[in-house]
């Protein structure tokens, strides 16, 4: 035994001396602890025979994080809470997460079922009810600490990403207390960046996350959609051994929730109870929380009796979540009720309880009920209004545009003694403004300086946006001179406001111009300011401007998004300018922007317009190469296209290899592959390629849709053909496309058919249309049908209606 520890120890030292790379993977092996096999100063080595974990949804096709994820985002191994078969964690055994990944996206009825509530069940009575949420509180001297700003720094240049970079940023981590790590997850604008840093860290060698800074991760994810990424770190706490307290539940819960996903969020209790984590107080307040932000008032009013069924005594946060219920369903009047109820409950309301139906007055400018409403805050509860109170209401009457109200709010407060700060009065300004009363604003503003309550940058910009909106544009630079001799430096929101208002306007060269002195004037652009003169200069279609403020914008660490690229592209094709277009997708692609599907569906979309179909399938099978998948819509819109120009074979082997990419045909699909078939006249080709489509995607008017276009181009014998197809379901469509084969027969001479398609309507219990019918049976008189002409009239009688001739 001896020997052997001798020969490990041995064989560690060689490794480490002569294989670092290897001597860490040997080492990870035996301790079973998966690390990122990074050497310093050099580039991430990665083992060809481990499988790299599949990244998160929110950043699938989105190049912005390619750079960064070269970091060393990828695990070693798939993420499991309940161990794998090489050696992965296993540290926290007395957690039983066996029926985490039931938790998957599903299909059909988001809403839960009741089943979802039994886990209350298994509350233990015994155990203290507490509301304990671990919430992780940072000073400021904290977020400005020089290693955390260094470390934001340096994920702020990850466009730019080098060995030397990550270098420096693996040394200053292991130099990061937990609480600084918190920081610079806090410090991000884009939570996926604090999340794909989290998970870069969390690989590294030597480094190991304190259990904060998964809550932290965890609580910023909770205000985000990106469900999966909580989904996942939770996991990681269990792999790594880390206490899951109910409160980390509670936030992926409110991930779900926010992602629209209230069966998953409500599965999430089920998971605590098979983690053998107690339910607590706050988990059940997030719970009736989720349910009626997804308005679901009943199941959470079912939730809440239940909880007090197995013995959980709600406090007012869950009395509260459910006033907000009933005031989103507009029943302020059950909410009411539910506040004069409390007391008789042991629970009295606070001040929350009436500030959320005072919120729902405001909204619906109810002054009166509001006012009625502060005298029973008062008399019933003894809670008397404080500034609090007063700030609360004139934020939310200038939030829903109710200025006056607000100043009436304001004054008022001011004459009980109250001192209303300037957010407040910037508050109010903000409201005149957006309804153009800009004289108002300007009083306000007047009254403040009077007052002694100097007026902040915020509120000179919502007077610079004011006369932006109604284009007095002088004034608004006017007004950025003035807050520099109060003394108020106007800042990047309101130099944005400014040249919004001049793109608004067609000026959009002025702003441009103003943007390019930003360094000059001491301010500096971020990505709305360049978005919006990007977005001016497209609409008055100086598209050459547009696509340099674009590459300026991308040199500056700001990355357009899908949406605002697709803009440059759409109006590039649209002038015709199809090498610039695909000139500026592969910039953007190169520089790491979110490039989507979209994007390039766009352009090959432009391509088609110009019959340039080999630039356009060219650009099909680069999608493919950049990792970009091409949808239905793209396919259907080269389809369009070869059929347009008679490839209708090509048209035909493209149809089936989006089928056989699993792609359901849409709607436009089922037109474009009709129109084009019907054009040409293979019906029977198209008769077959339909009968493929409709396995996969059922169109219940496809071959309504044949005849009408058969019928439009003038081949009525295959649409004759088709008729017993349709007349199967006998439905509204079906009874409009046989007019429309009726009518098509009388247009060109033959009445004879178009009885014939009459009568087998009535056979079918469908009523042709009386004019076509008055029509027939006129033409049928006038070439001696007249025994088809009086059984035509027959007909109608039978069924109640009058004959045409009696009309």
């Amino acid at each position: 035994m001896h020997s052997g520890y001798f020969s490990y120890h041995r064989i560690q030292r060689i490794l480490a001396r002569r294989c670092p790379f290897v001597y860490i993977r040997f080492n990870a092996y035996l301790s079973s602890f998966s690390e990122s096999n990074f050497n310093p100063g050099s580039h991430p080595v990665r083992d060809s025979n481990v499988s790299f974990v599949e990244r998160d949804h929110f950043d699938e096709g989105n190049v912005d994080f390619g750079k960064f994820r070269e970091m060393g985002v990828e695990d070693s191994r798939e993420l499991s809470l309940f161990g794998d078969n090489n050696g992965g964690y296993q540290r926290n055994r007395s957690l039983n997460f066996d029926g985490f990944d039931e938790i998957e996206e599903e299909e059909g009825d988001n809403c839960p079922a009741d089943d979802d509530f039994v886990v209350l069940n298994s509350y233990n009575v015994q155990c203290e009810q507490t509301e304990d949420v671990w919430r992780i509180e940072l000073e400021e001297d904290e977020l400005r600490h020089p290693l955390v700003r260094e470390i934001c720094r340096l994920i702020q240049c990850r466009s730019a990403w080098n060995a030397k970079l990550e270098r420096d940023m693996r040394h200053l981590l292991r130099s990061l207390k937990p609480r600084q790590v918190c920081a610079v997850l806090l410090s991000q604008d884009d939570e996926r960046v604090a999340l794909q840093f989290f998970y870069w860290a969390d690989r590294q060698w030597r480094y190991r996350h304190n259990p904060i800074v998964y809550y932290a991760m965890l609580e910023i994810l909770s205000k985000t959609k990106l469900c999966q990424g909580a989904k996942r770190v939770l996991r990681l706490m269990a792999r790594r051994g880390i206490e899951c307290r109910p409160e980390a539940f509670g936030y992926l819960m409110v991930s779900y929730s926010r992602a629209g996903n209230l069966r998953n969020a409500m599965k999430v209790l089920t998971l605590m109870q098979k983690a053998g984590v107690e339910l607590n107080l706050a988990v059940c307040n997030t719970a009736i929380h989720v349910l009626v932000r997804a308005n679901k008032l009943e199941k959470a009013l079912r939730f809440f009796e239940r909880m007090q069924i197995v013995g959980i005594i709600p406090n007012v946060v869950a009395y509260n979540c459910l006033i907000k219920g009933y005031c989103n369903v507009n029943q302020v009047e059950n909410a009411l009720q539910l506040i004069s109820d409390m007391p008789s409950k042991n629970c009295s309301p606070d001040k929350v309880s009436y500030y959320t139906i005072m919120s729902f007055f405001c909204k619906e400018k109810q002054v009166k009920e509001v006012r009625d409403l502060m005298e029973k805050m008062v008399k019933e509860s003894n809670l008397f209004p404080d500034m609090v109170t007063y700030d609360t209401l004139i934020h939310i009457l200038s939030k829903h545009g109710h200025a006056d109200e607000a100043l009436e709010f304001l004054q008022e407060a001011e004459a009980r003694g109250f001192q209303i700060d300037k957010v407040g009065h910037s508050a109010i300004v903000h409201a005149y403004c957006k309804q153009g009363k800009i004289d108002e604003a300007k009083g306000i503003v007047s009254e403040m300086l009077s007052k002694g309550c100097n007026p902040d940058v915020v509120t000179y910009t919502a007077v610079v946006d004011g006369f932006c909106r109604v284009g007095k544009l002088e004034q608004a630079k006017k007004m950025l001179q003035h807050m520099y001799k109060h003394g108020c430096k106007p800042n990047t929101v309101s130099y944005t406001a400014l040249l919004t208002g001049l793109c608004r306007n067609g000026s959009s060269l002025q702003a441009r111009e103003m943007l390019t002195g930003s360094e000059e004037e001491f301010w500096t652009p971020n990505a709305i300011t360049y978005s919006a003169v990007m977005n001016g200069l497209r609409k008055e279609g100086k598209l050459s401007e547009a696509c340099d403020v674009v590459k300026e914008m991308i040199s500056k660490g700001f990355f357009p998004n899908p949406v605002e690229i697709n803009l440059i592209i759409e109006s590039l094709c649209r002038e015709g300018k199809m090498n610039e277009a695909k000139r500026f997708l592969e910039e953007c692609l190169n520089k790491g922007c979110a490039v989507n599907v979209v994007n390039f569906t766009t352009l090959i979309h432009g391509y088609c317009q110009k019959d340039d179909l080999e630039a356009a399938l060219s650009l099909l099978d680069d999608m493919y190469l950049s990792n970009k998948h091409p949808d239905a819509v793209t396919y259907t819109a080269i389809i369009d296209a070869l059929g347009k120009n008679g490839r209708i074979e090509e048209a035909t082997d493209l149809t089936m290899k989006m089928l056989k990419k699993g792609l359901l045909p849409t709607p436009v699909t089922y037109r474009t592959v009709i129109h084009r078939y019907c054009q040409m006249g293979k019906v029977e080709d198209l008769l077959k390629l339909l009968e493929k489509m409709l396995l996969r995607q059922k169109c219940k008017t496809a071959y309504n849709q044949v005849i009408e276009k058969l019928c439009s181009f003038g081949n009525l014998q295959e649409a004759d053909k088709l008729l017993s197809r349709v007349l199967k379901t006998a439905s509204r469509n079906d009874a409009n496309t046989c007019n429309m084969l009726l009518e098509s027969y009388l247009s060109k001479g033959m009445p004879l058919s178009a009885y014939k398609v009459a009568c087998r309507m009535f056979n079918r219990n469908l009523i042709p249309n009386l004019k076509l019918s008055d029509k027939l049976s006129k033409r049928l008189m006038l070439e001696g049908k007249s025994a088809e002409a009086d059984n035509l009239m027959l007909r109608f009688v039978e069924r109640g209606h009058l004959s045409p001739q009696c009309e």
